[in-house]
């Protein structure tokens, strides 16, 4: 996969530095795209957004690629969809660059030939947090999500209970305790929510390695589609 190095808004591209903090309501990203992006000028591409964890925030955007999907991607590992992932800054979170990450959608999508009807986002620790309270936020914007190791704030999960989900967390985890995801997964089987949950037995907090390495995962996000676009020539 090709990989670039992007700001969002783009307007902000001039005020971002090297080693400098970003500017408020700004982020750092790396976009790769598949080998045979540029093969068919037609074709239209999944996009799935990977949001990291609160040990990889700064002004250094390859950090953003230590774990996951870009880390799978930068080691030669081809995905069959646009990969884009965001680095936070070192004094925020996730949950409060909601709309910033909106933003960063929007313009991806301007610059590059997404699926609008197959776009996922997953992330681990407090990018699985930020999972789950972008699509609370923006229910409407995903096709399937499936965070790691998260939770969610005094929030409900209702509003994503028509989103596909698929939820993992190790039962050993002394960071995010399970019961964060559980309550999550509770709620949403309650109100007959299209949710799956991984509970991993005796793993602590890194339950992101062996999520990644499953090509289910994949496979799984890039099955679902949502009904309200309507689009021609997608990548299977």
């Amino acid at each position: 996969m090709r990989r670039s190095r992007h700001i969002t808004p783009a307007s902000h591209s001039s005020d971002v530095h090297d080693g400098e903090p970003s500017p408020a309501d700004s982020l750092r990203y790396l976009v790769h795209l598949p080998n045979d992006y540029e093969t068919d000028p037609d074709r239209l591409w999944p996009l799935v957004l990977f949001l990291h964890g609160a040990g990889e925030r700064g002004s250094d955007v390859d950090l953003a690629a230590v774990h996951g999907p870009p880390r799978l991607a930068d080691a030669g590992h081809e995905f069959p969809f646009i990969l884009v992932t965001p680095q936070c800054p070192e004094s925020s979170q996730w949950v409060a660059e909601l709309t910033t990450l909106s933003v960063l959608l929007d313009e991806v999508a301007a610059a590059h030939r997404i699926d609008p009807a197959r776009v996922a986002v997953t992330g681990l620790s407090m990018g699985g947090f930020g999972t789950w309270s972008l699509a609370v936020r923006y229910p409407d914007r995903f096709a399937a999500i499936a965070p790691i190791c998260g939770g969610l704030w005094m929030q409900s999960a209702a509003p994503i209970r028509a989103l596909p989900t698929w939820a993992f967390h190790g039962d050993a985890d002394d960071v995010v305790p399970i019961s964060a995801t559980e309550q999550i997964v509770a709620e949403l089987r309650s109100l007959d929510a299209d949710v799956r949950f991984t509970r991993y037995a005796g793993v602590g907090h890194d339950s992101w390695t062996e999520t990644y390495a499953n090509p289910e995962l994949y496979s799984w996000l890039l099955s679902h589609r949502q009904n309200n676009h309507d689009t021609e020539r997608a990548a299977p």
